[in-house]
């Protein structure tokens, strides 16, 4: 890739481009529309590409847009390696399933959160029985503020930072971001049932991973850790198998979340621990790619911002432009250099694990 090659203007370009790289390459797709619209009003879908023999054995799923705005990254590393590579890169008995923009909504909207405002790597708990987080419930307020003035700010971040000398700064990430589940105007909230995208993810598992002998699923991921570093993240515990093949595999790169070795703190309701129980007992390696952008507190800034503006703002006024391109900024940087190297580092860990496979 050229590192003059940039991320698509928007989910329209993003998709078009996925949907003419994948046919020609030779996928069977499919799509399944959704029927919320995007900001344009244009149709909405989650597009899933197969590659490969339709009894392969070994099956690698690659998911983007988990967190839709994070999807300008993810797609761009689909379409460009199938462009590049596709079919004739594929070890005998492999396939990729290639599932693009599975939050489409908070893609073309430039959202992490889905159309419930449901954070959908934090949708896949017991909804029986939620999980508790005691440290959001007292940041709720500054966290969601009604208003973005000054003085609101200087009062939501005064609470912020309180927390902060009481409780560290991974403290104050395992309470903002490790999934709630009593605020629905907040962020990070994991819902309060399976959301459709939830639905369809576990449908595709059903449909198209049941028959394989063993199954890779990578989880493509940006805004955490240094900038245009990768931290390949796993939420197996180390000294279990599942993490050792990982590490075996991709190498020190991969740190454990539920471990606290990770920049990501430990999360509730991820999908790819609920699909590991639904294939059970095939073999599955998961692992999300996850690259750095910008410092956690711009990210935060910016999440908050969006979420201001979804629920107390205007989406489509004249206040979404600054606050969409700020999101954006901190979770897509349209910057050439920092897509190189994102895509290098997708295509370094493909060929991993195809040479795993073999």
């Amino acid at each position: 890739m050229s590192v003059g090659e940039g991320l698509a203007a928007g989910y329209d370009a993003a998709r078009a481009r996925f949907l003419a790289a994948a046919d020609a390459a030779g996928a069977v797709v499919q799509s399944h529309p959704f029927p919320d619209r995007g900001p344009s009003g244009e149709e909405l879908a989650v597009d899933v590409a197969w590659l490969g023999p339709a009894d392969a054995a070994d099956v690698i799923g690659i998911v983007s847009g988990t967190h839709g705005v994070e999807g300008f990254a993810g797609s761009l590393c689909q379409s460009r390696w199938l462009e590049a590579h596709g079919r004739a890169l594929l070890p005998d008995g492999t396939a990729v399933l290639l599932v693009h923009a599975i939050n489409p909504y908070g893609f073309a909207w430039v959202r992490r959160v889905n159309e419930d405002n449901v954070d959908l790597n934090r949708n896949f708990a017991d909804f029986d029985d939620p999980p508790a987080n005691a440290g959001y419930d007292e940041l709720a307020e500054a966290l969601d503020p009604p208003s973005l003035s000054p003085e609101a700010l200087a009062v939501a971040d005064t609470a912020l930072l309180e927390y902060a000398g009481a409780h560290g700064m991974d403290g104050v990430q395992a309470a903002v971001s490790g999934g709630q589940y009593h605020h629905p105007t907040g962020i990070f909230y994991g819902g309060s049932g399976p959301v459709r995208s939830h639905r369809l993810l576990r449908e595709l598992v059903r449909t198209r991973l049941f028959d394989a002998r063993r199954v890779v699923l990578l989880d493509l991921h940006t805004g955490l850790g240094e900038r245009a570093e990768v931290e390949l993240i796993s939420h197996a515990v180390p000294g279990t198998p599942d993490y050792e093949r990982a590490v075996a595999w991709w190498g020190d790169r991969v740190a454990s979340n539920t471990a606290g070795d990770s920049v990501s703190a430990d999360l509730a309701g991820q999908w790819m621990a609920a699909a590991e129980a639904w294939l059970a007992p095939i073999e599955v390696t998961s692992i999300a790619l996850e690259w750095g952008t910008v410092d956690s507190i711009t990210v935060l800034q910016a999440l908050r911002a969006d979420n201001w503006l979804h629920h107390h703002g205007n989406p489509t006024g004249p206040e979404a432009d600054p606050i969409k391109a700020d999101l954006r900024a901190a979770f897509a940087p349209d910057d050439p250099e920092w897509v190189a190297a994102v895509y290098a580092c997708f295509t370094t860990v493909l060929d991993q694990t195809f040479a795993a496979l073999a």
